[in-house]
């Protein structure tokens, strides 16, 4: 009876203090949702999207890695739709290069340090040049050089490179674990450097690559 009475007298007082306008049931209030972005990262996700047109994920990334800037793919992908940009347009170009080229990449299995080249053609020759710039630029002296068993490996090269004094050893067949911190870099060359890449000529390019 005592709830009763307390229900009634919160009624009447409502009721006297706002009309029956009170008493009509309003719409929530929105809050701020904890994964809510600023202003400023809204305005970073739509430049991404319109000056690089990357998709969600990469933006995600591009976010975290070069501004310092956490949020989740699906917070960007909201943040596309509500500003109408979901869909990449039809004639969005797929950022690869313009023409046939080779990426080689060596990498020191102890320090990390990388070397980078491109080239026009997939052979032995360019593969010679490659290891010959990798003698010049790494700042110590190589013992062994491991490779897959591509045609670029075969024996011109291996005996080009034993010549030099330095061990030529194959990876195992069906071993790509082996070759894993190559497979990352190149993984990380295309997200950070291809994907973004615009240039007008190879001396560009590899100037680009270099730095």
């Amino acid at each position: 009876m005592l709830e009763k009475n307390s229900k009634n007298s919160t009624f009447q007082s409502r009721l006297i203090m706002t009309g029956k306008e009170g008493l009509e049931r309003k719409r929530p209030v929105a809050r701020s949702h904890p994964n809510s972005i600023t202003k400023e990262t809204e305005e970073k996700i739509l430049d991404l999207r319109k000056f690089y047109q990357l998709g969600p994920a990469r933006i995600t990334w591009y976010l975290e890695r070069y501004y310092g800037i956490k949020t989740s793919q699906s917070t960007v992908t909201r943040t596309l739709v509500r500003n109408g940009v979901s869909r990449l347009p039809k004639t969005a170009s797929r950022r690869t290069l313009h023409t046939k080229r080779y990426r080689f990449t060596a990498i020191d299995d102890a320090t990390r340090i990388r070397a980078l080249k491109i080239y026009q053609k997939h052979n032995q020759e360019s593969a010679i040049i490659f290891i010959d710039y990798v003698l010049d630029k790494f700042p110590f002296r190589i013992h062994t050089v491991r490779t897959d068993r591509g045609h670029e490996f075969q024996a011109k090269f291996h005996w080009h490179v034993e010549d030099k004094g330095i061990r030529h050893a194959y990876i195992k067949p069906r071993s790509p674990q082996l070759n894993r911190k190559v497979e990352r870099s190149h993984r990380t060359d295309q997200e950070e450097f291809y994907q973004l890449l615009n240039y007008s000529d190879d001396l560009e390019l590899n100037v680009k690559l270099a730095k």
